[in-house]
């Protein structure tokens, strides 16, 4: 299939198919083939194409082996060679951007694709394939951060304005996918971190080096793809183009290493977005802690207020049971001035417990003044 052909017509054939194939000419490939087949063609092994696999879940990861850069970040999951780019599962909604962007970036020019062009300055085929890998899996998960933000800084400003049940439903969710959200960008940021602390390591990702230091075998690749006939001339232009390096220091990994700076700054500003996020959620929990305790508070006071006057009525009411019984006193007839006493001074003795009882609580500090 040649590169201008659009991506609906990729998606309409490889329906059933699990890989696409792109090659330094630009060139895209729909494959219908097994894993062993795979594996012979890349010369990669069983466990590391079961990395790939996405019913397993493994952590993100970048590794280097001889003749190819195994690589799965989140949803792309593609091995690089120095030639080629396979993508797994290029018609899931996630991965169609990358495909396209690979058919964007990965061909040559004119200038590049003749043998005898300068080519100095020219990044070798995997790298330019490893950075539209990494810039999308960076603006995926920042784009995803974006999203979490704008849905979230809103939730949780109406949250501190009304405490409800569905208020704090809905913190709890954003909180649950800023968490997830959060150990998916850590696991990129960890292996990014990892690459750039091991010189070793970066170093095996050169494969244009690797090609162009040792013999090439005409024995690898199996029948089921025709082989590039760029090989020859991009095996010359990767000679050319890293002589100064293959002569000097074989370790030299100055230009991975400001392409893995690069994103890993970006990827590190994303997981800053979600830390301030996190510290922004902490807060709120912290705020919204107080103002339940206050409330908590005011209960104990109103319960305090509550006790407080049914003590005073138990009282009055204890004054009230005692001169209802069918007891004969003396001064019962005749005496009607004694019902306005015992009443008003009944009601007087219990106001004056009552205010003592307040009293006391406000300067033990029970009850707010």
């Amino acid at each position: 299939m040649a590169a201008e052909q659009g991506g609906v017509a990729i998606k309409k054939k490889a329906a059933a198919r699990s890989w696409i194939l792109f090659d330094s000419r630009g060139d895209d490939t729909i494959l219908d083939v097994d894993k062993y087949a795979i594996m012979q063609r890349v010369e990669i092994h069983a466990r590391d194409l079961r990395i790939l696999d996405p019913l397993l879940s493994y952590p993100s990861t970048i590794l280097g082996r001889e003749r190819a850069i195994v690589l799965n970040l989140e949803h792309i999951k593609a091995i690089i060679t120095a030639e080629e780019v396979l993508l797994r599962d290029p018609t899931e909604e996630t991965v169609v951007p990358v495909v396209e962007e690979l058919r964007r970036r990965l061909p040559l020019s004119a200038a590049q694709n003749d043998a005898d062009a300068p080519e100095e300055h020219e990044s070798p085929f995997e790298f330019r394939a490893l950075e539209v890998a990494l810039e999308a899996i960076c603006s995926f998960l920042d784009a995803r951060t974006t999203e979490l933000e704008t849905a979230a800084y809103p939730a949780l400003d109406e949250l501190t304005s009304k405490i409800s049940s569905r208020n704090l439903d809905r913190v709890r969710k954003l909180k649950s996918a800023m968490t997830r959200l959060t150990g998916r960008v850590q696991k990129v940021r960890d292996e990014l971190e990892q690459l750039l602390d091991d010189d070793d390591d970066m170093a095996d990702l050169y494969l244009s080096r690797k090609m162009a230091t040792s013999p090439v075998s005409g024995s690898g690749a199996p029948n089921w793809l025709p082989a590039s006939p760029t090989i020859a001339s991009k095996i010359s232009r990767a000679s050319r183009a890293s002589a100064a390096t293959i002569h000097g220091n074989e370790n030299d990994v100055e230009e991975l290493e400001m392409l893995l700076e690069a994103y890993f700054m970006q990827i590190d500003g994303t997981l800053n977005k979600l830390t301030t996020l996190r510290e922004y959620i902490d807060d709120t929990e912290d705020y919204i802690n107080i103002q339940l305790d206050n409330h908590r508070n005011q209960l104990i006071q109103l319960e305090l207020f509550l006790s407080s006057g049914t003590v005073c009525i138990s009282l009055y009411s204890l004054v009230a049971g005692i001169f209802g019984m069918n007891i004969p006193y003396t001064w019962n007839n005749d005496h009607s001035w004694v019902y306005k006493w015992v009443v008003s001074v009944s009601g007087l003795i219990s106001i004056l417990v009552f205010i003592v009882i307040i009293t006391y609580a406000r300067h033990k500090g029970l009850v707010g003044s």
